[in-house]
């Protein structure tokens, strides 16, 4: 999404070693307002909306959120807070709160986003909603026009890495739990992969979705309760640590 120009306080945050970008998980977590909970997408992601909502993302969104929606698009390089990495934050958040965000923007949080509500028709808005969604899951490959960074699993991978490296040196895990946490999470990513259609009522929801995911593997027997109850301490110590979100 399009950000307003001259309020930069600062140099904005990536999704680097360190987590998420400044008080991005308090954003995620917000309250929906009523006028806009229980908001579902009614335009099917078919190849249609995909090239609609692609279109509007080039034209309104990339110059801050980047081609492949990773939040490193030019524009976004010296905002604070630093524009969302919407492709991958799209996968966890509801139709109702991408919606409300896109259609209110970033006043209420301090950022410099601009409201689309009497910018972008319903429509529009649930087309741009698909196609960011679709690069979050690898379904599209970014236009490249603004640069930036496509959502890549090598990547991704490679910041996960990276972020427990970091609990590591900060003394908030230690490399055995970092070790149990990468398994575990190895482990809810594919079960995620193949359960996404019946996990799609916990999305906006993501702490409810990794627990609905942890109950499912240690019923299969992929993991044990005590591994599951290890991952949840490692992560809220993480998060605790300011490292993830």
């Amino acid at each position: 999404m399009r950000h307003r120009h001259g309020q930069d306080q600062g140099h904005g945050k990536g999704m680097g070693m360190g987590g998420p970008p400044e008080g991005m998980r308090e954003r995620h977590q917000a309250p929906i307002p009523a006028e806009y909970q229980g908001k579902t997408n009614p335009i099917p992601a078919d190849e249609d909306s995909l090239a609609r909502g692609e279109a509007i993302y080039a034209q309104q969104c990339a110059t801050c959120h980047g081609d492949g929606g990773m939040g490193d698009g030019p524009a976004g390089q010296n905002q604070d807070p630093a524009p969302a990495p919407i492709a991958h934050s799209s996968q966890m958040l509801s139709d109702s709160y991408l919606y409300w965000r896109i259609s209110e923007g970033g006043a209420q949080f301090n950022t410099t986003m601009i409201a689309y509500k009497d910018i972008l028709s319903d429509e529009e808005i649930w087309d741009v909603i698909n196609y960011v969604r679709a690069l979050g899951s690898g379904k599209v490959q970014p236009r490249r026009n603004m640069g930036g960074q496509a959502m890549d699993p090598n990547a991704k991978a490679q910041m996960h890495a990276d972020m427990l490296a970091a609990g590591v040196e900060q003394g908030a895990i230690t490399q055995d739990e970092a070790e149990l946490f990468t398994a575990v999470h190895d482990k809810l990513e594919a079960y995620k992969e193949a359960h996404m259609e019946e996990l799609r009522s916990f999305m906006g929801n993501p702490e409810e979705m990794q627990r609905a995911m942890l109950e499912a593997l240690v019923k299969s027997g992929d993991i044990t309760q005590e591994q599951a109850d290890a991952f949840v301490d490692i992560h809220d110590r993480l998060a605790e640590a300011g490292i993830m979100q």
